[in-house]
């Protein structure tokens, strides 16, 4: 068994890890995983905002206006604006988790801001006494 260090050159035999996310987000992501109708509703914004949709609507749409109904698809027309109000309260669903998020991870980053100032300057404080007594020592009593 060699105990040397992988070279640059050669691959780690690690797997790859993925970067590390925000606890603010993982609590949120947490918090929707455990409700069904929020996992939907994040499954149909997901496929809503891929090219995937786009296609899937052109060819229907072009089927519909070809084969199903004549000039001036009023049917159609109904369908897809009873699509578009669905749609676009799946986008506000979708808003609404970005700005949970978005508080979420503030409020966290916030917290730990306070912490960082907190020691920071109990460390200047302590600098402050470490050196004023080090000045003491050094010109009050050489």
């Amino acid at each position: 068994m060699s105990t040397e260090a992988a070279s640059p050159s050669q691959p780690s035999a690690q797997p790859p890890t993925q970067p590390a996310k925000h606890p603010a987000y993982m609590k949120v992501a947490e918090d929707r995983a455990g409700r069904v109708q929020l996992r939907i509703a994040d499954a149909i914004t997901k496929f809503a905002g891929s090219m995937n949709f786009v296609y899937l609507h052109a060819v229907i749409f072009g089927a519909w206006m070809l084969v199903i109904e004549k000039s001036p698809w009023p049917t159609l027309t109904l369908v897809v604006s009873l699509e578009a109000i669905f749609l676009s309260t799946f986008v506000m669903i979708g808003q609404n988790r970005q700005a949970q998020y978005q508080q979420a991870k503030a409020d966290h980053d916030f917290v730990a801001q306070e912490l960082e100032l907190k020691t920071n300057t109990d460390i200047t404080r302590e600098i402050h006494k470490l050196t004023t007594e080090l000045h003491r020592r050094m010109v009050t009593n050489p």
